[in-house]
């Protein structure tokens, strides 16, 4: 793999398919830090290598969004395992007017294409994946965003069982702020803070979570330091990761809220079957 790709990379793509990339600039919305890809400037990335979504299309905004930033004849290499959105990848590519080549690496369909592609389409895939007001939720939004579109089943079972809460409190994997909203219509609620690993459902809460009792995070709970002496903590928390059950994921959400809360505070979460 040319050294210019991996100079720019999106989430984690295997080193053995693409090679070693320990300097390379992050642009993945579920790496807390990482640089914006839609920020970039048109034309000002020499090569990206990205491991692309699962999801239609949150894979197709980013794919529009890469073409956009590299610069002329500037080399975007989207791979994925097959049966995790790596079989669409040519076909996205194809939709977006990209010349490309396509191969098929341990269970992974890898594409290098040049860019620029066909600027209506990507104009088209940028509005499809971007930020919108899902008239059904009533609430901003973003493809790639837990449960995007929809209130999740988890979050509705522990919105139909939540008491009026009272304190300071957390929303531990925020999403786009369903629960906490429901959380900060208690009166007696002082303050409650939003974290969630992924960029996209931070900027949709701050968005929908008009609050100035609110504040917000992204980080990873796994790696960033928790609020302490908390009175409550609400929570969906994930148990799979990349469609794949992991329970632990789930049980670390568990033992970071015990480190959050105060003696006697309380913790409301659902768990799915």
């Amino acid at each position: 793999m040319a050294e210019a790709e991996n100079e720019n990379i999106y989430g984690l793509p295997p080193d053995e398919l693409v090679g070693p990339y320990p300097d390379a600039k992050q642009f993945s919305p579920l790496v807390p830090g990482a640089l914006d890809l839609a920020e970039a400037a048109p034309g000002s990335l020499n090569g990206l290598t990205m491991l692309a979504p699962p999801g239609t299309l949150e894979r197709r905004y980013a794919l529009a969004q890469a073409l956009r930033a590299l610069a002329p004849r500037a080399k975007l290499v989207a791979l994925a395992p097959k049966d995790k959105g790596g079989s669409r990848i040519a076909g996205d590519l194809k939709r977006l007017g990209c010349v490309f080549e396509e191969t098929a690496r341990r269970h992974h369909r890898l594409c290098v294409a040049i860019g620029p592609g066909e600027a209506q389409a990507i104009a088209d895939a940028l509005a499809e994946g971007g930020p919108r007001l899902v008239a059904g939720l009533g609430l901003w939004s973003q493809p790639g965003a837990f449960s995007w579109d929809r209130v999740d089943p988890g979050s509705a079972l522990l919105l139909a069982h939540l008491p009026a809460l009272s304190g300071t409190g957390a929303d531990f994997g925020c999403g786009v702020g369903v629960l906490a909203r429901a959380a900060l219509s208690a009166p007696g609620v002082t303050g409650l803070t939003l974290v969630d690993v992924d960029r996209r459902a931070v900027a949709m809460a701050r968005r929908n979570v008009v609050d100035p009792r609110a504040a917000f995070a992204w980080a990873d709970l796994g790696k960033a330091a928790v609020p302490s002496g908390l009175d409550f903590v609400v929570m969906n928390p994930p148990f799979h990761e990349g469609g794949i059950e992991n329970q632990a994921l789930g049980q670390s959400f568990i033992a970071r809220a015990a480190l959050a809360l105060r003696s006697g505070g309380a913790l409301w979460l659902v768990a799915n079957r």
